[in-house]
């Protein structure tokens, strides 16, 4: 078997006591069928950035990484790849593609606010967790990627564009989206509007995509 499911440590300051997500909840979501964020395949905002040379192969986090078809493409791309998720169905889903077409990766099943290394990694992926977070929760959300990634890394993100009211998916709406990720600790395009490319999702529904990079600690 070349991938591998790991345990955990928490990373003291970054991880509150928060309640966790429901893992129940999303089994039955995936036990039922009721997955309409899965496409069935990696975004195709995954190969414009890596065919543009802006993702490049690195150590890479995709948290709350469902399925992983994402993860998949990572991996056959040349990345290390950690992904995150804490839903049983999809863990053993991910684990089964990966054994069956011989790729290695770091599966860790758990919740992401749980989740923490002691090595920082060089870019984030983060496609579907953000908008199937609480609101309420956003705030440390974004606390732990900061502590994930390295100064000078970056997040490729895809903010949910949603109509609905609730969630999730809970729309992450741009203006809210540029407060929550704001100065110091992230820096985003100097044309914020120009540099969104737009995600059509077959939901009907679609995302905004964005490289945002982790700054430097100031001194």
């Amino acid at each position: 078997m070349e991938s591998s499911i790991s345990s955990t440590r928490r990373c003291g300051a970054c991880c509150r006591d928060h309640g966790q997500l429901s893992n129940a909840d999303w089994q039955h979501r995936y036990d039922n069928a009721m997955t309409g964020w899965d496409r069935g395949r990696p975004s195709p905002i995954l190969s414009r950035w890596v065919e543009s040379g802006d993702l490049q192969p690195c150590e890479i986090l995709v948290p709350g990484c469902g399925r992983g078809h994402e993860v998949i493409a990572f991996a056959e791309a040349g990345f290390t790849v950690t992904a995150v998720d804490f839903a049983d169905a999809a863990v053993q889903s991910l684990e089964k593609e990966l054994d069956r077409r011989g790729l290695q990766a770091n599966v860790v099943q758990t919740d992401v606010f749980a989740f923490c290394q002691s090595k920082s990694f060089d870019a984030i992926y983060e496609q579907t967790s953000l908008c199937a977070i609480d609101p309420s929760q956003w705030e440390t959300y974004q606390q732990l990627m900061a502590c994930w990634l390295r100064p000078g890394g970056k997040l490729f993100a895809c903010f949910m564009q949603s109509d609905k009211a609730g969630g999730p998916p809970f729309t992450c709406d741009i203006s809210a989206m540029r407060r929550l990720f704001e100065e110091p600790t992230w820096q985003w395009p100097d044309d914020p509007v120009a540099a969104a490319e737009r995600v059509e999702h077959p939901s009907g529904m679609h995302e905004l995509a964005y490289i945002l990079t982790r700054k430097e600690s100031e001194q």
